[in-house]
């Protein structure tokens, strides 16, 4: 009983998932990322099947539409599941079953999806993504956040809000950004402080972290505290 967008970066080749429900820790089954693949959110009576299995086919070169269809057709408990994603070519593919609590729904754009069940009306996901559309100029992760705000605006989940999490990862492995509120009065609210706090005290540190590119990173200390200013400063912050 959630509602979630999960989007490609056009910029980055990346992606993310954000999403919030009046459930206790909606982040820990329901966002499934990874790089170079996709992104998935699977919700409703959440199968957490479904995320490895539907990246595991899109990795093999099934389009999402393709590996949500094949994935939930295996399923005799299908028509009480929700799932959504997005595949490298930015393809988006939703699917809501037949007795998904109302109101449910999805909406698809250009490498993005919103999609949710159990809402307090329909415009949950129609501002979800229309935030998500206006806000090109944003960086990706606040973008994501701020469209999932948007929806809580309208209406969010019926029953009220409880936690919310954002999951982005660009080209490793490892997320670039892995944050959860996971029992709050105003999870997105905290989450939003959260991203804040993570893209001024963190993202200069995880930018001298290790990748396929730079197997060492940066790890001399002089060397990382003057890429550390110099990443601040080409976010327009202070160094």
């Amino acid at each position: 009983m959630t509602w979630s967008i999960v989007a490609r970066d056009a910029a980055t080749g990346g992606f993310g998932v954000a999403v919030a429900s009046k459930v206790l820790a909606v982040g820990s089954l329901c966002p499934w990322v990874k790089a170079g693949v996709g992104a998935v959110s699977t919700q409703s009576l959440t199968n957490p099947l479904y995320g490895p299995l539907i990246l595991e086919r899109m990795q093999s070169g099934e389009s999402v539409e393709a590996a949500i269809g094949s994935v939930t057709s295996a399923d005799e408990g299908h028509v009480w599941r929700q799932v959504h994603g997005v595949d490298a070519e930015g393809n988006a593919f939703a699917f809501t079953g037949s007795q998904c609590i109302d109101w449910c729904g999805h909406s698809l754009g250009d490498g993005v999806s919103v999609a949710g069940n159990m809402l307090e009306r329909t415009e949950v996901v129609s501002e979800t993504l229309a935030a998500w559309s206006s806000g090109g100029e944003k960086p990706f992760a606040r973008r994501l956040l701020d469209a999932l705000i948007a929806g809580e605006e309208a209406g969010g989940d019926r029953r009220g809000k409880q936690s919310a999490a954002i999951k982005i990862i660009t080209t490793e492995d490892w997320p670039w950004i892995d944050l959860r509120v996971d029992d709050a009065d105003e999870p997105t609210a905290t989450l939003s402080k959260m991203l804040d706090d993570f893209l001024i005290e963190r993202a200069p540190y995880y930018a001298t972290l290790a990748t396929r590119k730079r197997p060492a990173g940066i790890y001399d200390p002089e060397k990382r505290e003057h890429f550390r200013k110099g990443y601040l400063r080409a976010q327009g912050r202070e160094g």
